[in-house]
């Protein structure tokens, strides 16, 4: 039995579409199964309810054989360890107690670096990988950066004004993943039976790119001049805060912003095979993703 939690979101639903072509039962954790599709219902056994719930993962985990660990976003907890640790203590709880053999997460890169401690959401995904890991159950921590899917939330502004903001430097190349890519990696460690132990899986595309970089190829794409413009560290506070967001989930992103910018996600070290696990190009994405999504504006 494989569960996937977040099986409505952004990677989960590719995971949980990528599992369902093995011929292992899924169930999955979701707290409004009308979202869904009609043909996913019907192939899988829903557990309804939220994966930071101790009933609900006890449940759901029960002969579990694998469990994919994807923590939902909480712009209004009291602290990042409570948003990452705290959601996290139960289920792990129900993974040893249930006694589930594999579990595969979605973390960051950033693990021995001099930022890894004050890196705000990266601490706390440091720190829920750890607590899982405690378990003595089978884990591969999939670490990654930024997701090239990130962009899709300034679709307007790259149709409309031609630019696309961070607060990175223009020339500081980094990594970056499709979601697809994270999902295919993941779904192949869950439908695998035959690994043991305890991994971390760099999970970072085939290439890095610069924000200069990143510009260059969505003008080429979309046949019109985009530009990337760097922000201060001032006006992504000034933009975070507000009603909907704790100000210890301001600061903590704030945080991890900053601690990109200073190498959090350096280190890495480039081999064959990450092109081979995460083969999506920038250019690639930004043709099969971005563009549909901008012409839809």
């Amino acid at each position: 039995m494989l569960v996937i939690t977040a099986p409505t979101g952004n990677i989960g639903h590719q995971v949980l579409d990528r599992v369902l072509t093995g011929d292992q039962p899924v169930r999955v954790i979701v707290r409004d199964p009308n979202k869904l599709p009609a043909g996913v219902r019907e192939r899988v056994e829903v557990v309804q309810g939220s994966h930071g719930d101790p009933r609900v993962v006890t449940r759901a985990f029960d002969g579990a054989d694998a469990v994919f660990w994807l923590l939902p976003p909480d712009r209004q907890a009291a602290s990042v360890e409570e948003a990452f640790v705290g959601f996290t203590r139960p289920a792990a709880e129900a993974m040893r107690d249930q006694g589930v053999k594999r579990v595969v997460d979605v973390s960051s890169l950033g693990r021995g670096t001099a930022y890894a401690g004050k890196a705000g959401y990266v601490t706390g995904s440091l720190a829920m990988d750890d607590l899982i890991a405690g378990t003595g159950v089978a884990f591969r921590a999939l670490t990654m950066p930024a997701f090239m899917d990130n962009l899709l939330r300034q679709v307007r502004a790259i149709k409309e004004q031609g630019v696309f903001f961070d607060v990175l430097g223009p020339d500081h190349r980094l990594p970056t993943v499709a979601t697809r890519d994270i999902a295919a990696v993941a779904a192949r460690l869950l439908l695998d039976t035959t690994w043991t132990g305890q991994e971390e899986v760099q999970v970072i595309g085939p290439e890095d790119l610069s924000y200069d970089d990143m510009a260059a190829v969505v003008s080429e794409v979309l046949g019109t001049p985009v530009r990337y413009r760097q922000v201060s560290i001032e006006a992504l506070e000034q933009q975070l805060t507000g009603p909907g967001r704790s100000d210890a989930m301001v600061q903590g992103m704030l945080d991890m912003m900053i601690a990109a910018d200073n190498g959090l996600y350096g280190g890495v070290t480039r081999t064959p095979q990450h092109a081979i696990d995460t083969p999506t190009t920038f250019r690639q994405w930004c043709e099969d993703i971005l563009k549909p999504a901008v012409q839809a504006v």
